[in-house]
């Protein structure tokens, strides 16, 4: 793969990012602005998309950057056909696999959903919104600038509607409702979320759909807002955090039943066409391990 590891000096305080890592790294501005586009530029070890952040002395910036139209490293396993929803002229919706990221990481720049629906139908997709890495379910993609713009704004303005599954630990308490609550960072461990006052607006309407023999919970839940973990951090601050959600306090085990990952499915997403306008609904069957751990776990 090619990579760029390079490390902010003094003579290089507060110069824009793009222009840091053309000037360091050797290459055009232009490529530099493609990483950043991209998702591949990580700055002291946090993806940064921002071409105009200014950079500090004593920071670290990993550029991944692309080798004859292609990342390097491995390409790993590609996606199934089975796992294409639906594909026209402006975009494209597949159903995520669990553990594929969204976008490339810090170390590799192959393997990310992009990339592998890229690989798939050989032409070029932007990623317009995402899901963590264990989260499978509907995922869309955009083939067109007019397309990736328009659903960029839909889904900033929180237009779609998005449904999801989720395995509890136990039923939330209401067992349905709409939780209206801020979320920011949680200062007692990195990289969680929490309900805390000054956070960002978030809002999640749910409901119990079944509870089995050990309080295991089916639970719908509809994420009106889109914040970083913004159904996990809901759940388990209504007492019901997804069963093999570690961070959050879910078991990887219930009754015996080893549970493989955190157990969150995108069933459903609905909004209208970002070019025609047409009402667009697409929907992604239960994954093999999210229906064993149901059947096993709620019956």
């Amino acid at each position: 793969m090619r990579r760029l590891d390079l490390e902010v000096r003094g003579a290089d305080a507060r110069e824009r990012l793009d222009r840091f890592i053309a000037a360091r790294g050797g290459i055009s501005r232009g490529e530099a602005r493609r990483a950043l586009e991209r998702g591949g530029v990580f700055l002291d070890g946090r993806r940064c998309k921002v071409a105009a952040r200014g950079v500090h002395p004593g920071q670290r910036v990993v550029v991944n950057l692309e080798e004859a139209g292609r990342a390097g490293g491995a390409a790993g396993p590609g996606l199934d056909r089975s796992r294409l929803l639906l594909a026209d002229a402006h975009l494209v919706a597949v159903d995520k696999p669990a553990g594929v990221p969204a976008q490339p990481t810090l170390t590799s720049d192959r393997g990310h959903l992009p990339d592998l629906v890229e690989r798939l139908l050989g032409f070029p997709v932007t990623l317009v919104h995402r899901l963590d890495r264990e989260t499978s379910g509907v995922t869309l993609l955009a083939r067109t600038p007019e397309a990736a713009r328009a659903l960029a704004a839909a889904f900033r303005d929180g237009v779609p509607e998005k449904t999801y599954l989720a395995i509890c630990a136990r039923a939330p308490e209401p067992p349905e409702g709409r939780l209206d609550a801020p979320l920011g960072k949680d200062p007692r461990r990195a990289g969680r979320r929490a309900v805390r006052p000054g956070g960002e607006p978030a809002a999640t309407r749910y409901r119990t759909l079944a509870v089995g023999p050990s309080g295991a919970a089916l639970v719908e839940a509809r994420p009106e807002t889109g914040r970083t973990h913004q159904i996990r951090a809901h759940l388990a601050h209504l007492g019901a955090p997804l069963v093999g959600d570690v961070r959050y306090g879910g078991p990887r085990t219930v009754s015996g039943f080893p549970v493989p990952r955190t157990m969150l499915h995108a069933r459903r997403l609905a909004l209208a066409h970002p070019v025609t306008g047409e009402p667009l609904a697409v929907e992604a069957p239960l994954p093999e391990d999210f229906d064993a751990a149901r059947r096993a776990l709620v019956g």
